[in-house]
């Protein structure tokens, strides 16, 4: 009942919020550029960043029907107390006189956590431009009602309408991923005179990586990236490039000022010369299915998984997780570590008919830890996937402590229960 009451009172207090930022919007009057998708779009948010620089203004940490008002009217995003909350709504008025970004071109990372956000996003952005990247089964258990009530025949069909909401209401421009059919079924909801064009893997047409970087042939043109990046990231890289040529600006194809968030498969240096791969922001069936691709591909004699649980999945818990048992298989990895008890229930058993004693199935990161550290030889490379905790179990294998900086949750209600699941902290 509690959580009905809250769920029914989200937008209510997103409206709030959204009245004085459309205030902020009018004064401002930026061009907008929205990036959506179910996956993959606060890293085509930092592609973006990494040509553009200080020629936009960015919404960093804000993605939400409220957090996007939060952040066009200069208040911080996290709200950690009620005390907090009363001081939101005070001060949100007062925020329409706020100084304005010197930018007059403003790139918006936009998610749809739930039915009706991206309706009222869309309706507050208006975006010139929309960049959507994807449609997976994330924070499927919010569509479930949908589902079960037969509005929509599948999940994927009712959070790619959700999406749709945006491109809905652009005003020119819609660059999409066209290698998906739920989500081109939605560009039909595109309004005349906007120009739409699809993007498709298949123009990536060279593929290599290195210990240091990705490097991607795509139409002609050769990008080299730090860091590891899955093959995937041809379609953001192709939307990228579309919209640097609608604003007429020239593309790096270096990439040289990409500084990549958090937890977006970070290669860390761990205890033992073991090597640390971190994606502990989040978890989804198809980015891990991603991942675990580019795992198989990375230059590495020993190969180890930590995987968690992923969450938010509602009536599809137990497929998604037997098929993430599948996709762990064809990487064919020395050992396996699960975390959480979806994982333990719906994964482990069909990886221990295969591999035996080399897959462990654990409910606490403590846990995990306490397995890594009585098992780990030595130089094995240990990709890290999901959240639960993950980061403070990188965090103690690592071998230089000051590289916690660079793990995601660093604040301190994550502290807390990162001791709570037995983590130092």
């Amino acid at each position: 009942m509690l959580h009905t009451a809250k769920r029914r009172l989200y937008f209510v207090v997103a409206a709030y919020f959204a009245f004085w930022a459309r205030i902020v919007l009018r004064r401002w009057r930026p061009r907008i550029v929205v990036i959506t998708g179910s996956s993959g779009k606060t890293t085509l948010l930092h592609l973006v960043e990494a040509q553009l620089g200080g020629q936009a203004a960015y919404s960093h940490h804000a993605n939400s029907a409220i957090g996007i008002p939060f952040h066009i009217l200069g208040l911080p995003p996290n709200v950690g107390s009620r005390l907090h909350w009363l001081s939101r709504f005070v001060l949100a008025p007062l925020c329409i006189f706020r100084r304005l970004p010197r930018s007059k071109l403003y790139i918006v990372e936009a998610d749809c956590d739930r039915p009706g956000e991206g309706a009222f996003i869309g309706r507050l952005l208006k975006p010139e431009v929309t960049l959507w990247v994807s449609v997976y089964r994330t924070h499927s258990a919010s569509f479930d009602k949908l589902v079960k009530n037969g509005v929509f025949k599948t999940h994927e069909e009712a959070i790619a309408y959700e999406f749709g909401n945006y491109v809905a209401c652009t005003k020119k421009l819609v660059v999409a991923n066209g290698d998906q059919p739920d989500l081109v079924k939605q560009l039909d909801r595109v309004g005349r005179g906007v120009e739409v064009s699809k993007k498709s893997i298949a123009a990536v047409s060279d593929f290599q990586l290195t210990t240091q970087e990705t490097i991607f042939t795509i139409n002609g043109k050769t990008l080299h990236l730090p860091g590891l990046h899955p093959k995937e990231l041809g379609i953001s890289l192709q939307l990228c490039n579309q919209l640097l040529d609608y604003l007429g600006v020239p593309l790096d194809t270096h990439y040289s000022q990409l500084q990549m968030p958090p937890g977006r498969s970070s290669v860390l240096a761990g205890y033992k010369q073991t090597v640390l791969i971190d994606s502990t922001y989040n978890t989804g069936l198809d980015a891990t299915i991603a991942l675990l691709n580019l795992f198989q591909q990375y230059p590495h004699a020993h190969k180890w998984l930590v995987i968690a649980d992923i969450l938010e999945q509602g009536s599809l818990e137990r497929e998604e997780h037997e098929k993430l048992a599948t996709a762990i298989l064809a990487v064919k990895p020395e050992r396996v570590i699960l975390l959480g008890r979806r994982t333990k229930t719906h994964t482990y058993p069909k990886l221990k008919a295969k591999l035996g004693s080399q897959v462990m199935a654990c409910i606490t990161a403590g846990e995990v830890l306490a397995y890594l550290e009585q098992e780990l030889k030595g130089g094995e490379a240990v990709l890290f996937k999901g959240a639960l905790g993950l980061e403070g179990v990188i965090e103690a294998l690592l071998a230089n402590p000051a590289d916690a900086s660079h793990l995601v949750r660093r604040e301190p209600i994550w502290v807390k229960r990162r001791q709570a699941w037995g983590l130092p902290k």
